[in-house]
């Protein structure tokens, strides 16, 4: 299959950007599809990020993956976004426009939402409560995707409990589920009746200091969900599996949340597959 015309660009930005699997995930696409395109890394401090993005949609970019810390920024930055955007005041994705605006997606909630479906099944959540650590942008998203799932209540652990408080605030009335703060002080008590626990924080990154829990606190039918993908298998993730907890990666929300951006970036509609994922486990094994 050809796309034809001419070639089209796209990347993924961030700081830092080179641990990030996109090139090589939107690069395995780019080749499937024969479509004649490119997707590039694209570090870019923070102070940097307004006027980069200027930068590419002049120069002809279709659009970028957005990645840590600029999640927030580009929400700011999009002249329209999407409903998950808006629920969770966060891009992942900004579509650049002919007439020269900027969409912004999110489609962290969905592949999120996804990825946990494929490996757990749609009814496992349903009325039952989850943990999430963590209340920055990704988190946002996760809350979209646990509700989705059919959470009766999200735990939202954090530090700073101010911020678990102050992202409950914000996202109450866009979920069914009941949100609620707690303090990493107070683990225990919200981990003894959980069904599931999202990791959605940059802990365990490769170059990032691992989260200490205490997971034996959490019932032996839990599962550990850990968005984070590099390494695939994180210490909380080890932790979980030595425990006998079923545990599921990042990488299927990774494949699954940039479906959409390819389609909006390159124009075809790609599916997710064993081979894929090969690829990327690879491409992580090899670094």
């Amino acid at each position: 299959m050809s796309a034809g015309g001419p070639a089209k660009v796209a990347g993924v930005i961030g700081w830092p950007v080179r641990q990030s699997l996109s090139p090589r995930l939107y690069g395995h696409w780019l080749a499937e599809y024969g479509i004649e395109g490119a997707f590039v890394a694209l570090p870019t401090r923070p102070e940097d990020f307004s006027t980069v993005l200027r930068g590419l949609r002049l120069g002809g970019f279709r659009g970028v993956s957005v990645t840590v810390p600029h999640k927030e920024a580009a929400f700011a930055l999009a002249d329209r976004c999407d409903a998950a955007a808006l629920a969770a005041g966060a891009v992942n994705q900004l579509v650049f426009q002919d007439d020269g605006s900027i969409t912004g997606l999110n489609t962290d909630a969905g592949g999120l939402a996804a990825s946990l479906r494929e490996a757990l099944g749609a009814e496992t959540l349903t009325g039952k409560p989850a943990i999430l650590l963590g209340a920055g942008g990704a988190a946002r998203a996760a809350i979209l995707a646990l509700n989705d799932l059919g959470a009766s209540e999200i735990r939202i652990l954090n530090r700073n409990r101010l911020r678990a408080e102050t992202l409950a605030a914000a996202l109450a009335a866009s979920v069914s589920a009941r949100l609620v703060p707690v303090g990493l002080q107070d683990w225990a008590g919200a981990a003894g009746d959980a069904a599931l626990i999202v990791q959605a924080t940059n802990a365990g990154m490769k170059g990032a200091a691992p989260l200490d829990l205490a997971l034996e606190a959490l019932p032996k039918t839990a599962t550990v969900c850990d968005i984070v993908y590099n390494p695939l298998e994180t210490m909380l993730l080890k932790q979980a599996r030595a425990l006998g907890l079923k545990t599921v990666d990042g990488l299927g929300m990774l494949m699954y949340q940039a479906v959409p951006a390819f389609r909006a970036f390159f124009g075809v509609e790609p599916k997710v597959t064993p081979q894929l994922r090969r690829v990327l486990e690879d491409a992580l094994a090899h670094g």
